[in-house]
C-alpha cells in the first residue's frame, strides 16, 4: 500500500516539466495577468521540475489546438492552465469543467458559440485532478486570498479546461498527469481595478502560482471544507 510519504517522494522525483498556460488579453483589457504569469515562469524550476510557460489565444478551438501541440511536445507531469476572472478576489482553483460553450461576448476571432458542447458526445463534466484544497490551504497560510471555485464559466477558460481534462482522460498514457484550471484577478493597473474592483500585483500572482505548482508536485489532497452555499 502506498503511504502519503511514498506518494510525495514519487511526486518529488518526477523531474519532467510542468506546463503552465495563460491567455492573451481579451475584451476591453490590454493586459491579461494569466499570460504575464506564464511568460514570467517559463524556463524556471520548481521542486526540481522545469516550467514551460506558454500564452494561448483567447479563441475557441484554436487555444485547444495549440495546447495539444504543447502537450505532445513537452509531455508534462502536470498542467496548470490560467485565466483571468475579472471581479474575483484572489486565486480561484476551479473544481469542475463542464461540456458547454455559451459565450456572453465574442472571442478574439469574433466567434461566439451559444449552448454548444465543447466535445460532441463528451461527458457532462470533468473534475480537476489538482489537489485543490491543499493548494488553497497553503496559499491562505501564506497570506494569499484563495478559494475553491465551483464554476469556470462558459467562455474560453472553461472551453480549454474541459478540452484539457477530456484529452488526458481519453489517453491512457496521460491519466496520471495532474491537471486543472486556475483563475487569477485583475492587476492593479487595469482600468477595472482602478475603479475599485479586486486586484493583485503581478509579483504576488507569480509567487502564488509558484506555490500552487509546488503544492501540485509534492502534496496529496486534504479533506477540508471548501464548498459554496450558493
Amino acid at each position: 500500500m502506498r503511504t502519503k510519504s511514498t506518494v510525495n517522494r514519487r511526486m518529488r522525483s518526477a523531474h519532467g516539466s510542468v506546463l503552465v498556460t495563460g491567455f492573451e488579453p481579451f475584451g476591453d483589457d490590454t493586459l491579461n495577468p494569466s499570460g504575464e504569469i506564464a511568460r514570467a515562469l517559463d524556463g524556471t524550476a520548481i521542486e526540481s521540475t522545469r516550467v514551460v510557460g506558454r500564452v494561448l489565444p483567447c479563441v475557441f478551438r484554436e487555444c485547444c489546438r495549440l495546447l495539444a501541440e504543447h502537450l505532445k511536445e513537452h509531455r508534462p507531469v502536470a498542467v496548470i492552465c490560467l485565466g483571468l476572472a475579472g471581479g474575483r478576489e484572489g486565486i480561484h482553483v476551479e473544481r469542475v469543467a463542464i461540456n458547454v460553450d455559451d459565450a456572453r461576448i465574442p472571442d478574439n476571432a469574433g466567434i461566439q458559440p451559444i449552448d454548444t458542447p465543447v466535445v460532441e458526445s463528451g461527458p457532462t463534466a470533468y473534475w480537476s485532478t489538482l489537489p485543490l484544497k491543499a493548494i488553497v490551504t497553503r496559499l491562505r497560510n501564506e497570506g494569499v486570498a484563495a478559494a475553491v471555485s465551483q464554476t469556470a464559466g462558459t467562455f474560453v477558460c472553461n472551453h480549454l479546461f474541459y478540452y484539457l481534462m477530456h484529452t488526458l482522460a481519453t489517453d491512457r498514457r496521460s491519466r496520471a498527469i495532474r491537471a486543472g484550471f486556475v483563475h487569477v484577478p485583475w492587476l492593479p493597473e487595469q482600468p477595472a481595478a482602478t475603479r475599485g474592483q479586486p486586484c493583485m500585483a503581478l509579483a504576488a500572482q507569480i509567487a502564488a502560482v509558484r506555490t500552487l505548482i509546488g503544492t501540485t508536485l509534492t502534496q496529496t489532497e486534504l479533506k477540508a471544507p471548501g464548498g459554496a452555499e450558493h
